[in-house]
Formats: C-alpha cells, sequence, structure tokens
C-alpha cells in the first residue's frame, strides 16, 4: 500500500498506481474541494446500491478515487471491485476504511444491502485539514472505530509483531488526542495526532476483527446506524467477555489507553465524548435483540473472536449496553 501524509502528494501517489484519469467518489460535503488532479467522471451519490452504474459512469476512467467517510471509501472499494479498476482514498474521517478490501453495500437510507471483497486498494493519501469541521459525533463515533481496530488486532489469532505494534501506538494516539480534539475541535495539531493513531489503526486492521465488530454491523446494517458510534458502544462488552480468553492481549490494549485496571469503563467514557452510549438511545428495540444476536454470531468477525460467541451470549452483550 502507499501511503503518502499530505494532500499535495495526491499525484504523485496516482502516477504511482497507475492512474491518470479517476473515477471520483466523493460524499456531497466535498463538492467544492479541489483535489488538484483531473478526473474522468464524478459520483456523488453516496451511499448506494447502484454499484454497477457508478462503476460504468466513467468508461475512460483507469482508476477510482475516493474522497470522504467510510461509506464513500467503502463505496469506493466496491466500485474497484466491480470494475478491477485501483483504488486510492482520501479519507476525511477516523473509520480505518482506506485499509481494507472488503465493503459493505448500504442504500441511501444506509441499510445494508449487501457487500463483498476484492477492491484493488492501491494507495491512501492522508490530509489532516480535511478533519477540520468533523461534527463532534462523526469525530468521536469514527474514532471509537479506529479504537476498536486496536483492540481486536491484539486478541486476533491472526496478530503479529508489526500489527501489536500498530494496535498498541494507535490505542494510545486515539485515547490520548481523542478528549482533546472534541474540547478543541479547530486544533490542527490534535486532529493530526488523532489521524495519525487512526492510520495505524488501520493498519493493524489487516489480521481481523472480532465480536465486537460483528455486533456492531448487524446492529448497524439492519437499522442503517453509525458504525463507528456502534463500536464504541459494543467495545465494552467484547472486552468485558473476551477477558476470559485473551487477558494479556486484554492487558496490552489497557496499559495503551492508560486504564490499566478497567479498559472497558475507559472506553466508555470516549464513547460517551460523542453522545450515546446505549442502543436503546439510538432507537434499536428490545425485542429484536435475539434476532440481532442470531445475525452477528454467524458473522465472520464473531468467528474470528479469540473464543466465538455463541448467539445467546451475544444477546446477553446486546443487553448488557442496551
Amino acid at each position: 500500500m502507499i501511503v503518502r501524509w499530505g494532500l499535495w502528494g495526491l499525484p504523485e501517489v496516482l502516477a504511482e498506481a497507475g492512474m491518470g484519469r479517476p473515477l471520483l467518489v466523493r460524499s456531497g460535503r466535498w463538492a467544492e474541494v479541489d483535489l488538484g488532479v483531473e478526473v474522468a467522471g464524478v459520483w456523488d451519490e453516496v451511499p448506494t446500491a447502484r454499484i454497477a452504474e457508478a462503476a460504468a459512469s466513467a468508461p475512460a476512467a483507469d482508476g477510482v478515487l475516493a474522497l470522504g467517510g467510510g461509506s464513500a471509501i467503502d463505496l469506493g472499494k466496491a466500485v474497484s471491485a466491480e470494475s478491477g479498476l485501483p483504488l486510492v482514498s482520501v479519507p476525511t474521517t477516523y473509520s480505518g476504511a482506506e485499509w481494507t478490501t472488503g465493503f459493505g453495500v448500504r442504500d441511501p437510507d444506509r441499510i445494508i444491502r449487501g457487500g463483498g471483497g476484492g477492491a484493488h486498494t492501491a494507495g491512501i493519501v492522508y490530509e489532516p485539514h480535511l478533519t477540520l469541521g468533523l461534527p463532534r459525533e462523526t469525530t468521536v463515533g469514527t474514532a471509537m472505530n479506529a479504537l476498536d481496530h486496536c483492540a481486536e488486532a491484539l486478541y486476533s489469532p491472526n496478530a503479529d509483531a508489526e500489527s501489536d505494534e500498530h494496535a498498541l501506538r494507535g490505542a494510545a494516539l486515539i485515547a490520548e488526542w481523542l478528549p482533546q480534539v472534541v474540547e478543541r475541535p479547530d486544533d490542527l495539531d490534535a486532529r493530526t495526532h488523532l489521524l495519525e493513531g487512526a492510520a495505524d489503526a488501520g493498519a493493524a486492521l489487516r489480521v481481523g476483527m472480532g465480536v465486537a465488530h460483528a455486533m456492531a454491523q448487524t446492529v448497524g446494517g439492519a437499522y442503517g446506524l453509525p458504525h463507528g458510534t456502534l463500536n464504541g458502544i459494543c467495545l465494552p462488552a467484547a472486552l468485558r467477555y473476551n477477558r476470559a480468553y485473551a487477558p494479556e492481549a486484554i492487558a496490552r490494549f489497557a496499559e495503551a489507553i492508560g486504564a490499566r485496571e478497567d479498559p472497558a469503563t475507559r472506553v466508555e467514557e470516549l464513547t460517551a465524548l460523542g453522545g450515546s452510549t446505549r442502543l436503546r438511545a439510538l432507537g434499536v428495540p428490545e425485542e429484536d435483540l435475539p434476532r440481532l444476536a442470531a445475525t452477528a454470531a454467524g458473522r465472520p468477525a464473531n468467528r474470528s473472536n479469540p473464543h466465538p460467541a455463541t448467539a445467546e451470549e451475544i444477546e446477553e452483550l446486546f443487553r448488557s449496553v442496551w
């Protein structure tokens, strides 16, 4: 993966990835941003389930350039997989979607309509200036998604020394700088450090996810709710569950975020910076929890948890954060 910091490096990254005139996939809020590159076309219905139409919208394109948060980058990945073209991402949140080849497909109401893999991810350009003005809820939610990546990377069965290094550094940066960004949202230095933590979290993500992500993916896909916020809500329950099965990894994560005795409570405190900390506050019906738990139990992220949780166990976890 080609990784550069500073939007000025985008033309060079595109050239290295073999792109001359990419299709630009962007969220609507970035319509006025000048990226300084020539594009073959623009697709700005984000999210969308019209993947084939998006891929065919610029037949002369020789790549895909995604600008925005996780929804825009997931759409860019879906178009890349559909077209076979390479993808370069310019993330504007802390979600980490730019690091993976898998994606979810949501309709304009953000309801999940499918998903897949096989995106041809080629490069990432980080520009901290693009995170200025990000609303508090989105800032905290996507940062908690990144923190979840760090925790779950540490206890993934595929973890290695490199992923551990990224996960621990990312967790420490996010825990230190997220409160400061919330306090001073226009502080570019604080935003830069938080984005550095998210980049580390994304790099750690390659080794896999766990039950917290399975829970968040299931609820978010069912109701069109923000994935990051749901990760912040679900991670504390997952940490408490996994402490019996991955105590060393949980202890290292706890030390990294400065909460040696009770990392789950510290995660709850960080999540609260963005608002909602309970599923019921987001409108999730209590009577749906058994069905959601059964779906989450079958997701790949749960199957790669240190001890895959049963549907009954996940229902208990959901109820603990409902």
